[in-house]
């Protein structure tokens, strides 16, 4: 082969080399976004579901839950959904787990 292709083969080959690189770093780097993301999840639920099973209290305050996981009430809201929770049905911005307060049944 001529000098020329060989020049323009390992340029090519550089090319698809940085991309493949680009690429791998970029889905590294959301990947370890994502596990940081969910380990802290993680530990927000278990904080939640710890507060919850509480024998001293029946309900826990929205606030307080939320001043003890360090989040908003959105994110907070949808934490205790994911592990089974419940508000209550009064309208108080009080929350427990369906497993200690199941809703009552309508006949």
């Amino acid at each position: 082969m001529s000098e020329n292709v060989w020049i323009a083969f390992i340029g090519f080959s550089g090319a698809i080399i940085g991309s493949l690189a680009t690429l791998a770093g970029t889905w590294l780097s959301h990947y370890l976004a994502q596990r940081a993301e969910a380990e802290k999840e993680r530990s927000r639920k278990d904080l939640l579901l710890d507060l919850l099973n509480d024998e001293a209290h029946d309900w826990r305050e929205l606030e307080t839950l939320q001043h003890v996981i360090g989040a908003d009430e959105a994110t907070t809201k949808r934490l205790l959904i994911d592990i089974g929770a419940r508000a209550s049905e009064n309208g108080k911005p009080l929350w427990a787990l369906i497993s200690k307060q199941p809703l009552p049944r309508r006949r």
